[in-house]
């Protein structure tokens, strides 16, 4: 029988990203008129975590925004991607769209890294809408050690749980 396919990864997802995406894919807001993009109505880019030899690769799909318009920050193993996208100029005003799927206003995507991930670690390009961030050495397996167990010592062991005077 095969060894399991290894998935180094699959605690990286973040959940409440999908979760925000999901929310969004059903409500639409901020459509027509609807409340202003915040923190909390940020759209959440599309986004693949892989690993390539020894590095991780995140990519994030961000058609029509500037490396200007884009922030990366690094603060206690998550890595925050944050941003606006705007409309083009002959996307405003008296538009009637057929169909509108594309999201713009302000978006946000946390992604928890490895413990030993720090910022000097990280490259970051953003290239024909992708936005590509290596993280070098990232997808290396980390080492564990193991802890020693030993067995205590049962007249050190107070098993009862009744009170003794003078306990509290």
């Amino acid at each position: 029988m095969p060894a399991p396919k290894r998935r180094p990864f699959r605690e990286l997802f973040d959940h409440f990203a999908e979760m925000q995406r999901m929310r969004e894919y059903a409500l639409q807001p901020g459509e027509a008129g609807g409340e202003p993009r915040s923190h909390e109505t940020a759209w959440v880019p599309t986004t693949d975590i892989f690993a390539n030899d020894e590095d991780l690769v995140i990519r994030c799909e961000l058609a029509g925004v500037e490396p200007d318009d884009v922030e990366i920050s690094l603060s206690r193993g998550v890595l925050l991607i944050w941003g606006e996208r705007d409309p083009r100029p002959d996307q405003l005003g008296d538009v009637s769209y057929y169909v509108r799927e594309r999201r713009f206003g302000a978006f946000r995507r946390s992604i928890t890294l490895p413990e030993r991930v720090t910022q000097n670690r990280l490259r970051a390009s953003l290239e024909n809408g992708l936005l590509e961030i290596v993280v070098a050495g990232g997808a290396a397996e980390q080492a564990y050690e193991r802890v020693e167990i030993t067995r205590g010592d049962p007249a050190r062991v107070r098993v009862d749980v009744e009170p003794q005077p003078g306990d509290r």
